[in-house]
């Protein structure tokens, strides 16, 4: 359960940016988007490959 103090005078759009930036860090939408269909382990991982080779060839570009 995500708990926001809100304090006294605080603008309540101010809490809510607080809010959903917690709710994002917690992965619970991501989760359940993963969830709605089954990825067989192959799948997922060649995406990791790919996502890593992505990553290697952004910081080989900044050297």
């Amino acid at each position: 359960m995500i708990v926001i103090p809100v304090k006294e005078g605080e603008n309540i759009d101010r809490a809510l940016k607080r809010f959903k930036r917690k709710f994002e860090k917690t992965g619970i939408v991501k989760e359940l988007r993963e969830r709605q269909a089954f990825k067989k382990p192959s799948v997922k991982n060649r995406e990791v490959r790919i996502k890593a080779v992505y990553i290697q060839q952004l910081q080989q570009e900044e050297i």
